[in-house]
C-alpha cells in the first residue's frame, strides 16, 4: 500500500513538472513583482486588454508574467526535491506527503493559467513586431 502511494505521488510530481516546466526550459533570475498579473482574469478580458496596448506595454506585462511564472517554477522545483526526499523517508507522515502533492498540483495549475495569459500577450506582441527576446516559455 505504501509503495502504491509513493508511486502515485511520484507520478503526480512528474506529470506536474512536465506540464508546468516543459522540456529544456531555460530559467532566468527575475524578481517577480506580480503587479498586474492575474491567473484568474478571463482570457477574453486579457485579449481585450492586449488589443489596447502598444508593443512596449505588451512587453512590460509579458515580463511580469514571465517573472511570476519563473518564481512558481523555482518553488515547484524546491517542492519536487522535498517530495523526492520524503518518498524514501520513514518518518514523514502520509498527510505531509498528501499536502506536498496537493501543493504541487496547485502550483502546476497556477502555472498553466499564467502561461495561457502570457501566451495572449506574446501573440499580440508578435503581431505588433515587438521584441520577444527573453520571453520564451
Amino acid at each position: 500500500m505504501k509503495a502504491v502511494r509513493n508511486v502515485t505521488l511520484l507520478s503526480l510530481l512528474i506529470m506536474c513538472s512536465l506540464t508546468f516546466l516543459g522540456c529544456g526550459e531555460e530559467k532566468q533570475a527575475a524578481s517577480p513583482t506580480g503587479a498586474g498579473v492575474s491567473e484568474s482574469k478571463p482570457i477574453s478580458e486579457v485579449k481585450a486588454e492586449a488589443e489596447k496596448m502598444d508593443a512596449a506595454q505588451l512587453r512590460a506585462i509579458a515580463l511580469k508574467y514571465k517573472a511570476v511564472i519563473d518564481a512558481k517554477a523555482a518553488e515547484m522545483d524546491k517542492l519536487a526535491k522535498d517530495i523526492m526526499k520524503s518518498l524514501g523517508a520513514e518518518d514523514v507522515s502520509e498527510k505531509t506527503k498528501e499536502l506536498n502533492a496537493r501543493r504541487m498540483a496547485e502550483l502546476g495549475k497556477s502555472g498553466e493559467a499564467l502561461g495561457a495569459r502570457l501566451a495572449v500577450y506574446l501573440e499580440k506582441l508578435k503581431e505588433k513586431g515587438g521584441d520577444l527576446s527573453g520571453l520564451d516559455i
